[in-house]
């Protein structure tokens, strides 16, 4: 490997050279493919059991409509209490809801009413443990320069996952049932609450604890207001996810209803926009500033647009896998470059409350898309809801440019 390669490659990785981001990345490297080994078994399992695309639709919907409704309240709390003590909390809680799952997959009394049951509780846990990671980041990396890059590498660790979780599932489901996907992702848990138990956390600066969370969370509503580019970039974030975001919960149903393919196939596309999602973290993490991060935004609500077009025309699974790598790569690098945009710009004293804004406008439009992209499915197709959504994309890349020209 020549000099330049190896100091580029140095690059890419240079927020692991802080031990507590190095310890986290370690422990959530391993625990998120456990979580892409339970996506990947509770889709499969839900279409297994319903053979419906709208039902699929709705195990997606209580899967994450919990999120954006607590979100904005949890952002308040996590503003106000111990960072790292919330996210062993939380990480507790979601090992708990997993075992769950495994408990009654092995015990075959599974129905698509308890996927959407512990749908809604791992949806309330995310809603404090995903404001509560992200603002983290900041008390994990002692140099701000690196920040960028622990927010790219972090997303870079879950679609690492994406790509070996489902195929990893697809060996699981077949030789020991889903139950064996629900238990892997409990014990794999044990990972990050070791990590995070590890670490060596400065305490932060003592925040107010008194004060009604209405008020902190209008005063959070104010500060995105009175900042036009993070403004654009959360409603642009709330328009693709409602159009794009919910593409990985009708994908059972392209695959093995539209494609007439079986768990293979799902498998093969899962990891296909894992591998497009790999590819465009690895860009960001090599990116040495934010300079041009708002335009790339505009580019990537672009690209996912065009990959959901794009599976309107192809015939089969596996030449549909392109358009799911682009799909994949798009909607990870929209999401990782607005949230690096919003840690970088936001003041520490907000960041939970503006964080938990953006994961309102993530998690508010993936499950109405995904509850009526599921009924619209049941009516012209999933392959044809597709090509309609990603229109939508497109129209939403075109809206968020102007604002950007008039800014």
């Amino acid at each position: 490997m020549t000099v330049p390669a190896r100091a580029q490659l140095a690059h890419i990785g240079r927020a692991l050279r802080h031990r507590n981001y190095r310890l986290f990345f370690a422990g959530q490297g391993i625990s998120v493919i456990g979580t892409w080994l339970t996506r990947f078994a509770i889709g499969h399992e839900a279409f297994v059991l319903s053979a419906s695309a709208f039902q699929l639709g709705l195990v997606g919907f209580f899967s994450q409509a919990p999120t954006a409704a607590i979100a904005p309240f949890a952002g308040v709390l996590v503003d106000r209490w111990n960072r790292h003590r919330t996210l062993v909390v939380t990480q507790v809680l979601a090992m708990l809801q997993s075992a769950g799952l495994a408990y009654f997959a092995f015990a075959g009394t599974m129905t698509v009413w308890h996927l959407v049951a512990l749908g809604v509780v791992q949806a309330a846990i995310n809603a404090f443990d995903m404001p509560a990671r992200q603002s983290f980041v900041r008390q994990m990396v002692d140099d701000p320069a690196d920040l960028p890059n622990a927010i790219a590498l972090n997303s870079g660790i879950v679609n690492g996952a994406r790509i070996v979780g489902p195929m990893l599932a697809t060996t699981l489901v077949a030789l020991a049932g889903f139950g064996a996907c629900y238990g892997v992702d409990a014990v794999s848990y044990l990972a990050v609450i070791a990590s995070l138990l590890a670490m060596r956390v400065t305490p932060p600066p003592p925040r107010p604890r008194h004060g009604r969370v209405r008020d902190d969370l209008r005063d959070g509503i104010r500060h995105v207001g009175g900042m036009p580019l993070v403004r654009a970039l959360l409603i642009l974030l709330a328009l693709t996810s409602t159009f794009g975001g919910a593409y990985l919960t009708l994908l059972p149903a392209v695959a093995e209803g539209a494609y007439g393919g079986g768990a293979v196939e799902l498998g093969a596309m899962m990891g296909a926009a894992g591998v497009g999602a790999l590819v465009g973290i690895l860009y960001l993490s090599a990116r040495r500033d934010i300079h041009g991060l708002d335009r790339f935004v505009a580019h990537a609500a672009l690209g996912l647009g065009v990959a959901l077009i794009g599976l309107e025309v192809a015939p089969n699974a596996w030449l549909a896998l392109p358009s799911m790598a682009l799909a994949g790569g798009s909607l990870i690098a929209l999401w990782t470059a607005t949230n690096t945009l919003v840690q970088t710009l936001v003041d520490d004293d907000k960041l939970g409350r503006v964080m938990s804004l953006m994961l309102m406008a993530f998690f508010a439009g993936q499950p109405l898309g995904a509850l009526a992209e599921g009924a619209l499915a049941t009516v012209i197709g999933p392959i044809h809801t597709y090509a309609l959504a990603g229109a939508g994309c497109i129209a939403a890349s075109l809206v968020y440019r102007r604002s950007l020209a008039r800014s």
